[in-house]
């Protein structure tokens, strides 16, 4: 029964949604909090960027069918999969929560689950490493650029140069000085992975509780009903049960091994929490953050929980 009970980080997530429900930070407090919170983030992708090896860049690279297929999984299959949602379940969610699913959907992979997935189940290492690192590079311009197309195709809005350069600032610049400085400081930051693990949750958590801190003092649980959040639940188990069986018969249609099909199942149906919450900070600024990152945050824990049964299942065949 382990294996359906949330994970640790998701019971933190689940305070930090509690404590902001209860003890939401407010006036001069939420101004300090908001510039730790970029510090902490700006801190993870520098480490992010440290801990990339060169060598298995350039290893991966070599591998670009594999990686041209879970990039189009992640930023054309998905979101065409948002529209969809639009329009078979029309004015059935409050708008910030549909804004979120179609967020959700042009967020780049993860990286730290894919590839451990990837390794429990037997599939391409390495070129699960590259895949899911360049998404989440990729990423840093793709989804700004994509919540703007998809937003304007649904009528809510349109594409900001303001969050695309915040996004940079914040999110790639530290992880390009991570990169130049990563020859020198790489196997150190490798070797100290379980001290330096809780930047990239306390980071996480730090932005949750800001910004359903704000949400809730404009009035987030007055405005979404229990129907509302199970709509979203329904959502995200059939957005991931699609996208997995187009990962799974699909690498197999077109010819590739078992090792890169595990690749592609596990790197091509994941969303980033890690990367989500900060880019929707800097995206969707002055607007209900809280609402927008709740389908992410629920989508986070039910890939968890499937993808390790399928892992186990790929493992046993192996």
């Amino acid at each position: 029964m382990r294996r359906f009970l949330p994970d640790t980080f998701t019971m933190l997530l689940v305070a930090a949604v509690l404590l902001a429900s209860v003890l939401p930070i407010t006036g001069e407090a939420q101004v300090w909090m908001a510039l730790a919170t970029k510090l902490a983030i700006a801190l993870l992708f520098f480490l992010h960027g440290a801990r990339l090896s060169r060598d298995v860049v350039i290893a991966g690279l070599l591998h670009w069918r594999l990686h041209g297929v879970i990039l189009f999984v992640s930023f054309v299959i998905f979101p065409l999969l948002g529209l969809a949602i639009g329009l078979l379940l029309p004015a059935s969610l409050p708008p910030a929560l549909y804004t979120g699913i179609l967020f959700l959907c042009v967020l780049p992979s993860t990286v730290q689950s894919s590839i451990a997935f990837t390794s429990m189940a037997g599939g391409n290492v390495p070129a699960a490493i590259c895949a899911a690192s360049a998404s989440n590079i990729l990423g840093m311009f793709l989804t700004p650029l994509l919540v703007g197309l998809l937003l304007s195709a649904s009528g809510d809005g349109g594409y900001s140069m303001t969050a695309l350069k915040q996004i940079l600032l914040q999110l790639l610049a530290p992880f390009i000085l991570g990169q130049i400085l990563q020859p020198w400081i790489g196997d150190w930051v490798r070797a100290r992975k379980k001290l330096l693990s809780p930047v990239d949750r306390g980071s996480i958590l730090m932005v949750v509780y800001l910004a359903f801190s704000s949400a809730v003092v404009e009035g987030l649980w007055r405005t979404l009903s229990f129907r509302d959040l199970g709509i979203v639940v329904v959502v995200d188990i059939v957005l991931l049960a699609t996208v997995l069986t187009i990962t799974m018969f699909g690498s197999r249609l077109l010819g590739f091994s078992r090792q890169d099909e595990i690749t592609i199942t596990f790197c091509g149906s994941k969303k980033s929490l890690a990367s989500g919450v900060p880019m929707a900070g800097a995206i969707f600024a002055g607007q209900s953050v809280g609402a927008i990152v709740l389908p992410l945050m629920l989508f986070h824990q039910i890939q968890l929980m499937v993808c390790a049964l399928i892992a186990q299942r790929y493992a046993r065949y192996a």
